[in-house]
């Protein structure tokens, strides 16, 4: 158990908050943005490089076949809005293509979005000596929170851009309120990329999120080791199981931890009882068809201009305008 000075120490009111929102309620949940410390971040590295582990590396295979023709189909100086930039990997794809007949680079600025301001910080100077003629204006800020772009990329182009399928880790209604800001943040006349994960095979979905060497069961399990730092909780790892979940009723994977005795956890003062078998509900991943995700973008107002698959249909990206883009 946390000494009180300890807890005093490492208290974070949002985040004690954010537990208790969910640890309180008749079905426990926690929300997937506490997965992203410094150490849930590293672990998620871990996890796309897993063979299991799919999403990244077709979706990286299908943003460097189709990069060209989406940068070039938008005008030069055009500023790149990343949303959920902790790193520059997929950005580059697009950053690196050039204008052919000028070889100049047609993206010129570029506004990661994350939460995690130390990870922008360093991708900022990482890209100051990378590409030093590139301007940089990292937002540190929720991008599920409504969002204004700084004055000082007004007058670009935007082109909008959301990899990784993290768009599934929202709920439809979730998904479309989101789209619907970020269609007010980029304005009448931009486009966004977003890339979004195909319904298959539920056991092939299932290793990607259960993988056999345990790092996603680590990754769930970090969870509480965040909230045993930062929010004055006491869980004892050991008492709690990774579980992933197809449900295809709603086509998403759930992730969950499974109480694995009755037990009594105290998180922020309050004493949050467990039985045995009750889980914490922690993450979904949405799983979509083509047309699926075509209909979800067209409650937010965006109409599809171009899909793109990878050749075993694993993934998919899609180019979104808004509804009467000139």
């Amino acid at each position: 158990m946390l000494n009180d000075a300890r807890i005093t120490a490492c208290f974070d009111r949002e985040v004690a908050a954010l537990a208790l929102s969910g640890l309180s309620g008749a079905r426990k949940t926690l929300p997937a943005k506490l997965f992203y410390d410094e150490e849930g971040c590293r672990l998620f590295r871990l996890i796309t490089a897993l063979p299991e582990y799919y999403l990244t590396r077709t979706e990286h295979g299908l943003l460097r076949e189709i990069a060209p023709e989406i940068v070039r189909a938008v005008p030069a100086d055009s500023v790149l809005v990343e949303y959920g930039a902790s790193d520059e990997a997929k950005a580059s794809t697009l950053l690196d293509v050039d204008d052919e007949a000028t070889g100049l680079p047609l993206i010129t600025a570029y506004a990661p979005i994350d939460v995690a301001g130390q990870s922008l910080v360093r991708l900022r100077a990482r890209l100051r000596r990378d590409r030093p003629d590139l301007i940089v204006v990292p937002i540190a800020a929720d991008f599920m929170d409504p969002i204004t772009l700084p004055s000082s990329l007004a007058g670009r182009a935007r082109l909008g851009f959301f990899p990784g399928s993290t768009i599934g880790n929202l709920d439809p209604l979730e998904a479309t309120r989101f789209l619907d800001r970020v269609r007010a943040t980029l304005g009448s006349d931009a486009q966004f990329v977003i890339g979004f994960d195909l319904r298959k095979d539920p056991v092939r979905l299932l290793a990607a999120y259960d993988d056999a060497d345990g790092v996603t069961a680590a990754f769930n399990r970090n969870l509480l080791v965040r909230l045993n730092r930062e929010a004055g909780a006491d869980f004892d790892l050991a008492g709690f199981a990774h579980r992933a979940v197809w449900n295809d009723a709603e086509s998403r994977i759930e992730m969950h931890l499974v109480s694995l005795r009755a037990q009594t956890v105290r998180v922020a003062g309050a004493m949050i009882r467990f039985t045995p078998g009750e889980t914490i509900h922690t993450e979904n991943s949405y799983k979509y068809t083509v047309a699926a995700f075509a209909d979800l973008a067209r409650a937010a107002q965006w109409t599809v201009a171009q899909s793109w698959t990878d050749p075993a249909r694993l993934f998919a990206l899609q180019l979104l305008e808004p509804e009467g883009r000139a």
